[in-house]
């Protein structure tokens, strides 16, 4: 039989939850008590339904997993969790850990990642908490659990549980009156069966493989030492037939190999050059955690965030699971191109534009008005879950791919000749000094809701701008009518073409900008984005004298 024991601690300044969760420096966690005061804060969040409840604990491999788990296992004992699901070795993939709480219908889980920030005992490392649904705390709850860990006395630990983690299987503990349960499962197995009736498998592996009437599809997949490696290896080699030199970095790194991973044209140009450069009709990336995606078809021809969100949106009725469900709506977040907007329209379906999180989807999911959504920051995701699913986008696209036997290319290409492209950028300002970046935006706010601020002109290489709105984007929750306020600094010019800035609320470290450029064409459909959104560019750092506050001539990252 094992103690309760009950730890005095002192509160730490800054444990506030971001976009998605606390992230910070391996250094900043591994101080004494900063795990276990952020872990009990969660715990304290749940206080009215923590005793004798189930949940889920995994993360993407990073460095300090398999630690924490072994914290949060003791921890959770110690406040009367009566069991936890947890991945082998500490490994769930993000949307996997969405999955398996709505399946077991439990309490939540406990999310170990930093999702797309490197890894390893120099960089990042993250605690994020999902509700029952399967996805991140509203703002109500990581709101609770950063007002509890400013206040935080103590926390209730059952040190003596030794609980082996590598090993699937159930462990009892006697806990002082009372059983506690670790069960440690298959971290692929319910995720991978899950895919297998949202999707044709079949039908995919016949692509892959080729017919008669067709010759095979080469693809490449690259999980960049990520968490999604063991579920590419049983996705692609096992179910679907695909040769070991159609995968590569499948296994997962505390380091993520020394790489970024984060799938971008930046942070992924091994792949894009392997694609570039080899016989591969399709390529995708996936970041840490597994929720984000890149996808790329021959000559690593690019496919934006918002434009795969749109294709997908016009070719749900290849997927089996949309079959059987019917497709509801669609949304975006606020600095995703309007791509999508354009389906919703002529599909009659029902749209919607939320603030930057996934946590702003769910309740639209749950209420039976949202299937389909993403975020220009390479997130794709359905309601078969509540986290985005990079995974799933790309077993989408190849769906999409072996019902229309066209290419990625052509696909796109068709697409905009609908309905019209919208030319997107995002320009990434990494680690930047929080203050100026911080003085930035009020300035830069200041001057938006001046008055004559609306109706001004801007011009560059020979194009002008009219001011139509400007604003910080807000947003109320049509279902349950909460306010997020203060969301993005948003400029709308007369022609629909937008500037957008954000500081982000993903990073460990300083402040990251971020800057979002589009312009929407009708006909003009096949042109460089970079050379079509050069003027508006030139405008956007002009306004925001961006390059004086960060003292950067260009930015970390290009998308």
């Amino acid at each position: 039989m094992s103690n309760i024991v009950t730890i005095t601690t002192n509160p730490y300044e800054g444990q506030k939850p971001g976009t998605s969760g606390l992230r910070k420096k391996v250094k900043v966690f591994v101080q004494d008590n900063y795990t276990e005061n952020f872990v009990q804060s969660i715990l304290d969040a749940n206080k009215d339904s923590i005793k004798g409840s189930t949940l889920v604990v995994g993360g993407d491999g990073r460095y300090l997993v398999k630690e924490v788990v072994d914290k949060i296992i003791k921890i959770a004992a110690g406040n009367g969790v009566g069991k936890l699901i947890v991945g082998q070795n500490g490994i769930l993939s993000t949307p996997a850990v969405s999955h398996i709480i709505r399946k077991f219908k439990t309490l939540g889980g406990i999310v170990l990642t930093a999702s797309h920030n490197p890894g390893g005992i120099d960089n990042d490392f993250g605690i994020k908490f999902n509700c029952s649904n399967g996805g991140p705390a509203p703002d109500h709850t990581t709101n609770e659990i950063y007002q509890l860990s400013t206040a935080i006395k103590q926390y209730k630990i059952v040190p003596d549980i030794q609980c082996n983690i590598d090993k699937i299987g159930l462990q009892k503990f006697k806990v002082e009156d009372r059983e506690f349960i670790v069960e440690i499962i298959d971290s692929v197995k319910d995720y991978v069966d899950y895919m297998k009736e949202i999707f044709d498998f079949p039908k995919i592996k016949t692509l892959l493989q080729g017919s008669e009437r067709r010759k095979p599809f080469n693809i490449l997949i690259d999980s960049m030492n990520g968490v999604t490696g063991p579920y590419v290896k049983r996705i692609f080699i096992d179910e679907l037939g695909a040769a070991g030199n159609n995968v590569r970095r499948i296994v997962p790194l505390e380091d993520f190999g020394g790489a970024h991973p984060d799938p971008n044209l930046t942070y992924a140009a091994d792949l894009v050059n392997a694609v570039k450069g080899g016989d591969y009709d399709f390529g995708a990336a996936f970041d840490g955690d597994g929720d984000r995606n890149m996808i790329i078809g021959r000559d690593a021809f690019f496919v934006t965030p918002s434009d795969s969100l749109a294709v997908l949106a016009n070719n749900l009725h290849h997927i089996p699971y949309f079959q059987k469900t019917g497709v509801k709506g669609f949304a975006r977040s606020m600095p995703t191109a309007a791509a999508v907007d354009r389906v919703a329209a002529a599909t009659g379906k029902e749209f919607f534009q939320v603030p930057t999180g996934w946590k702003y989807f769910g309740n639209l999911m749950d209420a039976g008005r949202l299937s389909l959504c993403g975020e220009e920051s390479f997130g794709t995701g359905s309601d078969h879950v509540r986290e985005k699913d990079g995974l799933w986008a790309a077993l989408a696209w190849l769906s999409v791919l072996a019902a229309t036997g066209l290419s990625v290319e052509e696909i796109l290409t068709k697409h905009w000749q609908q309905f019209g492209r919208n030319y997107f950028t995002r320009y990434d300002y990494e680690e930047c000094p929080s203050d100026p970046c911080n003085e930035m935006m009020q300035e830069l706010e200041k001057r938006m809701t001046a008055p004559g601020f609306v109706g001004s002109r801007y011009s560059a290489n020979g194009k002008e701008y009219k001011v139509s709105v400007a604003d910080n984007f807000s947003y109320m929750d049509p279902v349950d009518q909460s306010v997020a306020m203060m969301q993005g600094l948003r400029i709308v010019f007369e022609d629909g073409s937008r500037i957008v800035m954000r500081l982000s609320g993903t990073g460990s470290s300083g402040a990251t900008v971020r800057l979002y450029i589009d312009s929407y064409e009708a006909s003009d459909v096949l042109g460089s984005a970079q050379e079509k959104l050069a003027p508006l560019i030139s405008v956007a750092l002009q306004i925001s004298e961006l390059q004086k506050y960060t003292g950067r001539d260009k930015p970390t990252v290009i998308t």
